[in-house]
């Protein structure tokens, strides 16, 4: 079998050990959407501007919020995506060192908390931006 066809499979291995992850989440109660009616993202913020009535002060510090945060995540996925390269790589290996794919892993694993992290921050920075009646508000329209 080609080095090709093997990372395929790898990266689908991967893919249903995630989703196996994702499937036990939601059999245990964990919802995908934990913050669901807490916090809110930018687009659906945006998306409402209007009726929400937002402030031009409240609009440049969700955009400020949002660029900082983009700038942010996208290093932390460079590393992310370089670990997971690495991880691929030691799978190529013959025998497999479980150890060091184990360890590369981590790293993958550090690298998607950071960018979970500042996209939870950000969210928080967002809700603290917005008035109880407009957080009211998009609850309302998005049926929470």
């Amino acid at each position: 079998m080609n080095t090709g066809f093997r990372r395929v499979g790898w990266i689908i291995a991967l893919m249903f050990v995630v989703g196996g992850a994702s499937a036990y989440a939601q059999q245990s109660g964990i919802s995908k959407d934990v913050f669901k009616g807490k916090l809110f993202a930018p687009d659906i913020v945006l998306e409402h501007q209007d009726a929400l009535g937002l402030t031009k002060a409240q609009f440049t510090a969700i955009r400020a919020a949002v660029v900082k945060v983009q700038s942010n995540v996208a290093e932390h996925e460079w590393d992310l995506r370089m670990a997971y390269r690495d991880v691929l790589r030691e799978l190529d290996r013959s025998p497999v060192d479980s150890g060091r794919v184990l360890e590369l892993v981590d790293t993958a694993l550090e690298a998607e908390n950071k960018v979970k992290k500042l996209q939870v921050a950000m969210l928080i920075e967002l809700r603290n931006l917005l008035t109880n009646e407009q957080m009211d508000y998009l609850r309302e329209v998005n049926g929470y």
